[in-house]
């Protein structure tokens, strides 16, 4: 698999959301994750979850759609817990880079958000 360089590390040459935008893409999961994620933690090597405001489940679950609609290996679930609204991220194991990408650049978000 090949990461393309433009896509900010984490767009798979799987995913067919057109190149022109997946900056825009990145910058609606940098909002998300700046604005709305309170803790990200790693459940497993092919599982990411974001403890997120509940308030942003709408536009998360918004995101969440449209990303599994061009990269067919995300699965996104969620959960209502005492922590907040939980976005779990899962991928099948060829993909657990990508997910590495994607939850490097949330933690990054939630840190300079703070």
């Amino acid at each position: 698999m090949t990461i393309s360089a433009g896509s900010s590390g984490w767009a798979p040459d799987a995913c067919t959301l057109p190149t022109a935008e997946r900056p825009i893409r990145v910058a609606e999961f940098d909002r998300l994750f700046a604005d709305s994620a309170r803790s990200a933690r790693r459940a497993r090597p092919d599982r990411f979850e974001l403890v997120l405001d509940p308030a942003a489940e709408p536009d998360a679950r918004g995101l969440a759609a449209q990303e599994s609609s061009c990269c067919s290996f995300f699965t996104f679930d969620f959960d209502t817990t005492t922590e907040g609204l939980v976005m779990g991220v899962e991928v099948p194991a060829t993909y657990v880079d990508v997910l590495d990408a994607f939850a490097d650049r949330a933690r990054t978000a939630i840190d300079n958000a703070r």
